[in-house]
């Protein structure tokens, strides 16, 4: 996979060489081809063999007993998650851009989350501070949505079965500002430079690629996000985004 640096000397090469640039295009859509053949190629056949084991569950509920039953099932399910995101990674620097409110959609995306909290027995508490001059945006709607509930889902996580989540956005002069912040287990010092690369992760069921598609996401809006962390008093992740 593609480090920063690797981006950067190739985005430089595109814009100094057209014939460069040609070849680095063709060879990336030839990757994403790859990628996505072979991703569809395993979730289909993926997809019926869950189908099969649930049906043989369904007929002999005794199955669940079984040795190695239930770890099978996880491992379906993870390689079904890992398929999913590989898809979505694949495709994270592909925007279609439209005009919105994100004023509104940092609500809604607050208000969902707060529903998904509240229903846990969980004593977490969740604050959001949206304002209402945000003003409009352009940008791939479904993606920065994504990015921002991938952020949420992971403070919960980090946070366990209490702590705090807050969302809060605020605009200053031609960039938004969008920051997730928990007061969690935090990051180790010498994990925060890589928990951007893909497959790399350090949660159990963790598939290494929610942190990376995020950052591929924000970039393709020529944007940034950062993380400051200590470890064992919680983490702050921080978007910034042109208008």
């Amino acid at each position: 996979m593609l480090r920063n640096i690797d981006t950067h000397k190739m985005n430089i090469l595109m814009e100094q060489n057209e014939e460069a640039r040609q070849i680095i295009n063709q060879l990336l859509e030839n990757h994403q081809t790859i990628v996505s053949s072979i991703s569809h190629e395993i979730r289909n056949p993926l997809a019926l063999i869950s189908s099969s084991l649930q049906l043989v569950e369904t007929r002999h509920p005794n199955v669940k007993n079984f040795y190695g039953w239930k770890q099978a099932m996880e491992d379906i399910d993870f390689m079904r998650q890992l398929l999913d995101e590989l898809s979505l990674f694949n495709n994270g620097s592909t925007v279609r851009p439209g005009v919105f409110s994100i004023e509104q959609l940092l609500k809604n995306i607050a208000i969902s989350f707060a529903i998904s909290v509240n229903e846990q027995d969980a004593s977490i508490e969740f604050s959001s501070k949206i304002p209402t001059d945000l003003g409009d945006f352009t940008g791939d709607r479904l993606k920065l949505e994504q990015v921002v509930l991938n952020l949420l889902r992971n403070a919960k996580d980090a946070i366990g079965e209490s702590g705090s989540i807050s969302l809060s956005a605020a605009r200053h002069a031609d960039a938004l500002h969008i920051t997730v912040k928990d007061t969690g287990c935090g990051i180790p010092e010498d994990r925060l430079e890589s928990i951007f690369e893909p497959f790399r992760t350090y949660k159990p069921e963790g598939t290494g690629l929610g942190l990376a598609l995020s950052r591929q996401i924000i970039t393709a809006h020529n944007g940034t996000i950062s993380v400051e962390s200590k470890e064992g008093e919680g983490s702050t992740f921080s978007i910034v985004l042109p208008i």
